[in-house]
């Protein structure tokens, strides 16, 4: 494995440890040019809007040229921008006034896959089996008599079978279908061969290419995913969410990825400070899940435990000090996360009835959007309480766009209007991501709400209500609580530990920084009263109304205390 550089001393080399990183999905922010579609300009016009909301980074979701088959994670050309998103030169400016405004930029690299339009697959398509530009990518020949059955039983994430067969452009068989490639995605999403030496100094071209630019760190997209088990004859994996906790699995999680990371880190150490890195990593192993955050890989990973939780206190509390306990015992800092480009939002998730699963999800996500019922006053209510319960922990944020705004899912979209390959590959059973994506709400009044031309999802009525002019200065709303406690959290965010004043179980949760500043959440759904110290004239920041905490902390409420 590659040797890092020794640690930096650059007084921002751990700028990322306890980061408020706020992630911009690029088409849905802010349409800069009225094409319905948001752009870099788009971003870098609502700056002053990111510094006044206190973020410390932008985490960008792919911008990068792209036919959209999975939302820009289909990458037709790592090093440049999509037209319909702005230039490089538009790049620049970006980083520029983010970094004017004291906003460090993460981008996302999508590492796993191309598109199906990248010149290295186009070439790949255009050869022989068994050629250099094959090599690059995974190409077998099939099963059967005549190579009619796809090499494995393996499962596309987005439904349907992981192989597509191919044409022959070349070769003896030209004109004839052929070998299957490989897409544990999309079928425009062909995986990369990661044994191949070219691929894996390309990706280090892309990461100078970027830093080069002035970017901070990088979120690794399915960090998990890049070696797999070729070997033939390949092995049964008819369902990709069962890993194995030792390595072996065939896809994911195998012991050379890291291999891979520990030569991404000598390349992020090239730089003073040292470029950061995050890996998107859905492995359940929590002592594996932390290899990927060592200083000699990525140095942080993403853990999705309080976005899988339940709205309750023991749940929390249980999850926050495995995370803490584990993040200590890695060297990296911990991540906490509610909502992303890939999940209902967590405001949705919690107007949902206590005993929600995944099937509980996807059935609403399917034909109506309606069922089962759900009460969205109470699930705003418990995502404002969990996310100052979150906020108010050590380690690194990551926000969502619009959560700061209490949005909803929108989960009656059309379906003339869905995009998600999800819908088109369970043959319209599964609505999808899209819910989470629609483009903001910026104006009340204006048209499209000031996001700019006719949005490429539309808007709901509703969206009026949480708009974020009507919420700028309105005391109580959730912009401004957002505003308030990640002001307040810089001055949280000392020595990453925290001493617990509550019990191990029960709706009342309570913890100390060592600063003195306390958090105190009531996950029931009824009032508690307040515990024995507990200085109500003190009390800086609530989720809920802060009149209504006086001798009772309100049902599903958050308070911060001050020393």
């Amino acid at each position: 494995m590659s040797n890092p550089a020794p640690a930096s001393t650059h007084p921002e080399a751990t700028w990322w440890r306890q980061a408020a990183v706020y992630q911009i999905y690029p088409r849905s922010f802010a349409d800069s040019d009225n094409d319905g579609m948001g752009d870099l300009p788009g971003i870098t016009a609502r700056m002053d809007y990111l510094s006044a909301l206190g973020i410390d980074a932008i985490w960008l979701s792919p911008f990068y040229p792209s036919a959209l088959a999975d939302g820009g994670y289909d990458v037709d050309d790592y090093r440049n921008v999509d037209p319909r998103l702005g230039s490089l030169d538009d790049f620049d400016a970006m980083v520029a006034a983010a970094h004017e405004s004291g906003i460090k930029i993460i981008v996302d690299i999508v590492p796993n896959h191309s598109s199906n339009l990248h010149p290295w697959f186009q070439a790949a398509l255009a050869a022989a089996p068994g050629s250099p530009e094959r090599a690059r990518y995974h190409f077998l020949d099939g099963l059967g008599e005549e190579g009619e059955l796809p090499p494995s039983d393996w499962p596309s994430h987005f439904g349907g079978g992981a192989w597509t067969r191919v044409k022959e452009a070349a070769g003896p068989n030209a004109g004839q279908l052929g070998q299957w490639y490989l897409h544990l995605f999309a079928a425009e999403q062909p995986d990369f061969n990661w044994d191949n030496p070219e691929v894996r100094e390309d990706f280090h071209t892309t990461l100078r290419f970027w830093a080069d630019r002035g970017v901070d760190g990088f979120r690794v997209d399915v960090a998990h995913a890049l070696d797999k088990d070729m070997s033939l004859p390949l092995r049964s994996k008819p369902a990709l969410e069962i890993l194995v906790d030792d390595g072996s699995d065939p896809l994911f999680d195998r012991d050379a990825v890291h291999e891979i990371f520990a030569g991404w880190r000598s390349v992020l150490n090239e730089y003073d400070p040292p470029k950061a890195a995050v890996a998107e990593a859905w492995v359940p192993f929590t002592d594996r899940r932390l290899k990927y955050a060592r200083p000699t890989e990525l140095g942080q990973a993403f853990n999705f435990d309080l976005l899988q939780a339940h709205f309750d206190g023991t749940e929390f509390r249980t999850i926050a000090e495995k995370c803490l306990s584990e993040a200590e015992a890695s060297g990296a800092s911990s991540t906490w996360v509610f909502s992303n480009h890939d999940v209902v939002r967590h405001a949705s998730r919690y107007a949902l009835p206590d005993d929600s699963t995944l099937e509980t999800l996807e059935a609403w996500l399917l034909s109506d959007g309606v069922t089962p019922a759900t009460d969205l006053a109470r699930g705003l209510r418990r995502a404002r309480a969990a996310t100052l319960f979150m906020l108010g922990l050590p380690g690194s944020a990551y926000l969502y766009q619009g959560e700061e705004l209490g949005l909803f899912e929108v989960a009656d979209l059309p379906a003339a209007a869905l995009q998600d390959p999800t819908w088109f590959r369970t043959q319209h059973k599964i609505k999808g991501r899209d819910g989470c994506r629609v483009p903001l709400p910026w104006s009340a009044t204006e048209l499209n709400f000031g996001f700019g031309g006719t949005p490429w999802l539309p808007q709901p009525s509703w969206f009026a209500l949480q708009a974020a002019d009507v919420q700028d200065g309105t005391i109580g709303s959730t912009l401004e609580m957002y505003r308030d406690a990640l002001a307040l959290r810089r001055k949280l965010q000392t020595e990453e530990s925290l001493e617990w004043l509550s019990g191990e179980s029960g709706p009342l949760v309570h913890y100390r920084r060592p600063n003195g500043w306390e958090v105190l959440t009531n996950f029931a759904n009824k009032p508690a009263p307040l515990p024995s110290g507990v200085d109500v004239a003190k009390v800086v920041l609530s989720s809920g109304d802060p009149a209504d905490a006086t001798t009772t902390i309100p049902a599903e409420t958050t308070l911060w205390i001050a020393p």
